[in-house]
């Protein structure tokens, strides 16, 4: 059986040890993670859920050559290609027999920098599909997760309130 006295040392022990080893420092020395750049070249496919609209994208980044190739299956709707290109002219068409359309469009940002992300904010993790993911915002337009253990986008919203699933 420990004697008082015992127990007053082990009790002043533990709070000398807690001041000298506090367990949360006093300044941080972990950092936010870092949004990973997009590799240079890459292909994803892409399933966007726009109000409702099912939407699948094959997509081809190209930063390299300064182009993006999306071609674009609507739910229930014809075939559409996307060619953007960095700078921000970009084509939109479709092969379609008996109504081919063409839409020259232009953007003044271009393609996204495989580095677009720097300076986002993160703001934590959270499960989205069953993938633990870090999460960032930049400027409040888009909301970007990514795997925590791969380092691959999984989903992002747009503003607008646009959604889209890597695989």
């Amino acid at each position: 059986m420990a004697s008082a006295t015992t127990k007053a040392i082990s009790f002043s022990l533990l709070i000398l040890l807690s001041l000298c080893f506090p367990s949360t420092p006093s300044k941080p020395t972990d950092t936010d993670p870092i949004p990973t750049p997009w590799p240079y070249q890459f292909h994803s496919i892409l399933f966007m859920n726009r109000s409702g609209t099912l939407q699948k994208t094959d997509l081809w980044y190209d930063w390299p050559n300064g182009r993006n190739f999306n071609i674009i299956q609507n739910q229930l709707g014809k075939l559409t290609y996307d060619l953007e290109w960095n700078n921000g002219t970009s084509y939109i068409y479709t092969l379609d027999d008996s109504e081919p359309e063409c839409q020259v469009l232009h953007f003044e940002v271009g393609l996204l920098r495989p580095n677009w992300l720097d300076g986002a904010e993160y703001l934590g993790q959270r499960y989205m599909d069953g993938f633990l993911c870090n999460v960032w915002t930049k400027v409040e337009f888009v909301w970007y997760y990514e795997d925590v253990a791969t380092k691959r986008p999984v989903f992002w919203v747009f503003y607008s309130g646009s959604k889209e699933n890597y695989f």
